[in-house]
């Protein structure tokens, strides 16, 4: 039988990469950084499956390139709003995710960002690092207890769940807002439910775990952070654009929020002579939320299954319901 041809567009562990050259006719972007737009577009001509990650944009355009033969979209990530999936179900391509296996890991990072921000160790690192550690001062270089605080959860998900059960030893208030309630698992928290502009008020902490769409994209924006305590910390893990992130600066830079904690920007990298980077009240990370060695690979494989089963006819492990 004819193998099926398909083109990975990026570097992967072994695990995952051995099965697609067994069995497929494979087109492999063998490198760390992104396949550029021009070469995508032609490798993708007559392909059977695409493995993308969240730097290619699945579109129209790259659609058209591939033909009538592709089957099937595998992307390396839970979230999917580089792909438009609307144009992949009008044509019935299968999309494929990663759901479930980078929760605890990215809750542990939203979690160890919560605390690097409210506990300034960022900026106490470098005073030991630049000489600037001073004798032993009362208020110096304090931040904000998270124990007994009120902390708000934007999206009640498996992440924001995870992370709302790692704070079950600080003793927090937690509240949550979303488009639905989510009863079952707030009981599981013990979260309320709230209007957003509550959560906003009301929280000593605001953690971002929602998807990226057309009703989230710069939901905190001037409007958000003036209705927000001058004292709140804002946490986002989930995407950048969730963020308005010249409206961020101002509030950081005017006293109307405390600070701020990102693992997602927008654009990535961000580059280094962004204003956010100048300031000391902004934890910025290079989206690391899901980057351990076993999340990263199991990613990856889960990925190999999805492609693997499309280009195969058979249904998708993981698959995003287009419908």
């Amino acid at each position: 039988m004819t193998k099926p041809t398909v083109v990975v567009t990026r570097q992967l562990p072994e695990a995952a990469i051995a099965p697609i050259l067994e069995k497929c006719n494979t087109r492999y972007w063998d490198s760390e950084e992104p396949i550029d737009r021009n070469t995508l577009l032609e490798w993708v001509e007559g392909a059977d499956g695409l493995y993308c990650l969240l730097t290619e944009t699945i579109d129209d355009e790259l659609l058209d390139a591939a033909g009538p033969g592709l089957r099937v979209v595998a992307t390396m990530s839970v979230g999917y709003d580089h792909v438009d999936a609307s144009a992949l179900g009008r044509r019935g391509i299968l999309l494929g995710n990663t759901p479930g296996v980078l929760t605890a890991t990215t809750a542990e990072l939203a979690l160890a960002l919560l605390l690097a921000t409210a506990r300034r160790l960022p900026e106490g690192t470098q005073a030991v690092q630049d000489g600037t550690w001073p004798s032993w001062r009362p208020m110096w270089m304090t931040g904000r207890d998270i124990h007994g605080s009120t902390v708000g959860l934007v999206g009640l998900g498996r992440i924001g769940a995870a992370f709302a059960r790692m704070l079950g030893g600080f003793d927090c208030r937690i509240l949550y807002t979303g488009p639905r309630e989510k009863p079952e698992a707030a009981r599981e928290v013990g979260a309320t439910f709230v209007a957003m502009d509550t959560l906003l008020q009301e929280s000593d902490f605001v953690a971002v775990h929602c998807p990226l769409n057309d009703q989230t994209r710069s939901l905190f924006n001037v409007e958000a952070f003036r209705k927000m305590k001058p004292t709140a910390v804002l946490i986002n893990t989930s995407r950048g654009g969730v963020v308005d992130q010249e409206a961020l600066y101002e509030a950081l830079v005017q006293g109307e929020i405390a600070a701020a904690g990102l693992d997602v920007t927008d654009p990535e990298p961000l580059p280094a002579d962004h204003p956010l980077v100048s300031l000391d009240n902004c934890v910025i990370l290079p989206h690391i939320g899901s980057a351990t060695v076993a999340t990263r690979t199991k990613m990856a494989v889960m990925t190999t299954e999805n492609l693997l089963a499309g280009v195969e006819g058979r249904p998708l492990p993981n698959s995003v319901d287009l419908s």
